[in-house]
């Protein structure tokens, strides 16, 4: 009999701090189990959604071989785009002006230096009103861009 109040005792207190960790107000058993049930799919959601962040991050890593910054900023009319490396990148600058014809994105104003590192901070309007142009395909337009010369300036120098 003490046994069976031991386990009584331990299931009640376990059930308290299952209760305290995942923030139920429940009060009896069940309850207490469906929400903690719930709680964990919402986290393993979570954890699903960082494994993807995670992923998205690594793959735009892969596509940007240089230790460069880009910035692609949504303005009222087209877009602030800031690209940086602590290097010089000759040729580079001819290579992001190309990415940003070929988008049909126009430049509107726009401030360089490529003396010890390569610095662009541009506002852009996409001039083809017909297609929609976002933040985002800019900013992989400009990655794919800065592959595209890296792997340029690599075979120039083999």
């Amino acid at each position: 009999m003490v046994s069976r109040e031991n386990k009584r005792a331990s299931l009640h207190e376990k059930l308290q701090l299952l209760r305290s960790i995942t923030n139920s107000h429940a009060m009896n058993k069940t309850s207490i189990i469906v929400e903690a049930s719930k709680y964990i799919e919402g986290l393993k959601q979570k954890v699903e959604r960082l494994t993807q962040d995670i992923a998205a991050a690594q793959s735009s890593n892969d596509q940007n071989p240089l230790p460069m910054e880009v910035t692609v900023e949504t303005l009222e009319k087209g877009f602030l785009i800031n690209v940086f490396s602590d290097k010089s990148c000759p040729g580079l600058l001819v290579s992001i002006l190309e990415a940003f014809e070929e988008m049909g994105l126009n430049v509107h104003e726009a401030r360089v230096s490529c003396t010890e590192s390569f610095r662009l901070h541009a506002v852009g309007e996409n001039e083809e009103l017909n297609e929609s142009i976002d933040a985002q395909m800019v900013k992989q337009a400009v990655l794919q861009a800065i592959k595209n010369w890296s792997e340029s300036t690599d075979h120039e120098q083999e």
